[in-house]
């Protein structure tokens, strides 16, 4: 079974094929803005490499250029797109529908619900899905929902304290996501440590972050709530927020709750509060030339970290592993040793040079550290894959 998992934004298709007879990786590639007359397309087919600019008018045509590419006579690794037996989405919120779904009317209904509370995810996906299920009916579609993973969570840790009518009615609750993510990291520490008993803290940490505290590979909390613009402070979103303060500034700026929403979801943030970048790696410039609002940032970010971190060390009596993820967790040398400072009374101790030298998996706790902490690179791709394949074999 080969199946092809897709990752969508409103201008970009991003995907990867997997031989799921042994889950070895066949091709990557993607098609950078759709709608352009100048669409960048790229195709990485072993070792094989294409690379060319075309006009993709829509996500249709940019699937059937991906299938073009892979079909290819001479550098492609299917004899015909009838090889493909279904198309996996890293999908975000479904509302009342969660876990795996096979994309139907009902399923894309769901999606639509729940567009105000997933405003820069959900739209640009149900829009090209309508396009693929219209253009490519032969192909099966798979949705994976990031909130699956936290369908584990218990009932106190995911509960909002509203009237319950609103939780019952409108599926107001604390849902979780980057669930394909903490669902790997879950799975690869097992496989690690050669234990399905573990306690683990995930830091998934890039443009958009989140924490998740894991016991025995289920999720038990995690820091984002009904939305994914909640939990930290994200690259140019708010995260955690007073609801009470928006009618402050629905009066204040003369805009309205839309407007506001809008701009505490594309202006907010490290973006917001630095006035300079949502880029960690820009801050960390900025700030070391003496860029106030830009240190602020960084702090703010590491602070709210270490405010879940402690949490979910409580949630869990302590950890077996702390594990690092995500463009920033992989790629942030300083941001780890931030989190991580001065935590041995709680049995967390990095290896300075462990953690300067990580690249790809790495253990980079000292050896006198109770917990082990380790930086994993994700692979959410696999995982929607697994499920893609699960869902069609049941």
């Amino acid at each position: 079974m080969k199946v092809l998992v897709a990752n969508l934004g409103s201008t970009s298709f991003k995907y990867r094929l997997f031989d799921m007879t042994d889950e070895r990786q066949l091709a990557r590639g993607g098609i950078d803005r759709i709608g352009s007359a100048e669409s960048r397309c790229v195709a990485e087919i072993g070792e094989y490499r294409d690379e060319l600019v075309a006009e993709v008018p829509d996500h249709a045509e940019a699937v059937r250029r991906c299938l073009a590419q892979l079909t290819d006579t001479e550098h492609g690794c299917l004899t015909d797109a009838g090889e493909v037996s279904a198309i996996g989405f890293k999908a975000v919120h479904g509302g009342r529908l969660s876990g795996v779904q096979r994309i139907d009317e009902d399923v894309l209904a769901a999606m639509e619900e729940m567009n105000e509370v997933a405003p820069a995810h959900n739209p640009p996906y149900i829009a090209a899905i309508r396009q693929l299920r219209e253009q490519l009916p032969e192909i099966p579609l798979v949705a994976a929902f990031e909130t699956g993973f936290h369908a584990s969570i218990p009932e106190c840790n995911r509960t909002y304290a509203i009237p319950r009518s609103w939780a019952e009615e409108f599926h107001v609750r604390k849902w979780g996501f980057h669930g394909a993510s903490h669902c790997y990291i879950a799975t690869r520490m097992n496989e690690l440590l050669g234990r399905r008993d573990l306690r683990i803290i995930s830091c998934h940490l890039g443009g958009s972050s989140s924490l998740a505290a894991i016991r025995d590979g289920a999720s038990v909390a995690t820091s984002m709530g009904m939305s994914p613009q909640s939990g930290l402070p994200h690259n140019n979103r708010v995260g955690d927020f007073d609801p009470y303060a928006l009618p402050q500034l629905i009066k204040r700026t003369e805009k309205t709750l839309d407007e506001v929403l809008a701009a505490m979801a594309n202006e907010g943030g490290l973006l917001g509060v630095s006035g300079v970048s949502g880029d960690i790696r820009d801050l960390e410039e900025a700030a070391a030339a003496g860029n106030h609002q830009a240190q602020l940032a960084l702090d703010m970010f590491i602070a709210s970290v270490r405010h879940y971190l402690g949490a979910y060390l409580v949630e869990l009596g302590g950890a077996d592993a702390i594990v690092f993820t995500g463009g920033i967790g992989e790629n942030g040398t300083r941001i780890r040793a931030a989190v991580c400072a001065e935590l041995s009374e709680l049995g967390i101790v990095l290896d300075q040079a462990a953690n300067e030298a990580a690249r790809g998996e790495s253990q980079i706790n000292a050896a006198e550290s109770r917990v082990q902490v380790w930086v994993v690179p994700t692979n959410e791709e696999i995982i929607v894959a697994r499920q893609a394949r699960e869902h069609l074999e049941n």
